[in-house]
């Protein structure tokens, strides 16, 4: 039997390269923003998929999902155009398999997921909920936040020469 852990974090970006996840800006739960609805230019989320022995090689399906404090799903951004586009996509996933090892070694693969300009449309609670083989492992939370611009403190009078 398989048993398999996810490990993750939010960060500014993450990439894949070499079986490592090379990460900026990572350990975050907060985004501010100084108007609504805001735009984010990017959300990184680093995932480690560990598998315990006994049936590394088989394919394992994982997703990944946006919820709001209530539970409902959020788009992750827009769907290519065409006739049968749904739209927006609100789910994201792939297949991975790990295969096995000498000594019966535990097995990562890393999964490094970007995406681009999320849209919020006011302050609130989310989570990227990720599963595997259908059943929800990790949940990664994070708050936006509205805060006000502040304005510059003005001193003395100006007259500089």
């Amino acid at each position: 039997m398989t048993s398999i852990h996810v490990d993750g974090f939010l960060a500014d970006s993450v990439v894949t390269s070499d079986g490592k996840l090379y990460v900026q800006g990572a350990g975050w739960n907060r985004i501010s923003a100084a108007s609504f609805p805001a735009m984010h230019d990017r959300i990184g989320i680093g995932l480690l998929f560990r598998l315990e022995v006994a049936g590394v090689s088989e394919p394992h399906r994982f997703e990944l999902r946006l919820e709001d404090a209530k539970g409902n799903e959020i788009p992750l951004g827009d769907a290519p155009p065409g006739p049968q586009s749904p739209g927006k996509i609100t789910r994201l996933g792939g297949e991975f398999v790990a295969g096995p090892v000498a000594g019966g070694a535990e097995q990562i693969v890393p999964i490094a997921i970007n995406l681009n300009g999320m849209s919020f449309d006011g302050p609130s609670t989310f989570r990227f909920v990720i599963s595997v083989d259908g059943e929800d492992l990790k949940a990664l939370a994070f708050r936006v936040e509205h805060f006000a611009p502040q304005r510059p403190e003005v001193t003395g009078g100006g007259g500089y020469l």
